[in-house]
């Protein structure tokens, strides 16, 4: 399974790919939406994204939109992380194709959680030991 962390803050990608230890998955890490989509293009897509909102260059928004527009690629679940708590702000992210939106700090068995819930509690990544 393919992962890419997007988050401006090196600490918090540090954070959230501590949360996949153990996990069966490949990893990579931007540190704001132009760059992340450089990756999941160089990627050949990926099958999860964990963006953050605020970020210089390309916000967090911006980049999940600019996904929904290209078709080159199967769509990705997307699980926004960040600071920005107003109701809009979750219903925009929502819109523009974001499959959970989760509210920073936050906690890794909550993450871990969410994702059981998106990707379903059987999926291999939860399943298989990485080698």
């Amino acid at each position: 399974m393919k992962v890419l962390i997007v988050d401006d803050s090196r600490f918090v990608r540090k954070v959230i790919r501590k949360c996949f230890d153990g996990l069966d998955v490949n990893l990579r890490e931007a540190a704001d939406g132009k760059d992340a989509l450089e990756n999941f293009r160089s990627m050949g897509g990926c099958d999860l994204i964990l963006t953050d909102w605020n970020m210089p260059v390309m916000d967090g928004l911006e980049f999940v939109q600019e996904l929904a527009r290209d078709s080159g690629f199967p769509a990705p679940k997307i699980v926004m992380i960040t600071t920005e708590n107003e109701q809009f702000k979750i219903v925009q992210a929502i819109e523009a194709g974001c499959d959970d939106y989760m509210m920073k700090p936050f906690q890794p068995d909550e993450l871990l959680n969410r994702l059981r819930n998106i990707l379903g509690p059987d999926h291999e990544m939860f399943t298989k030991a990485r080698a």
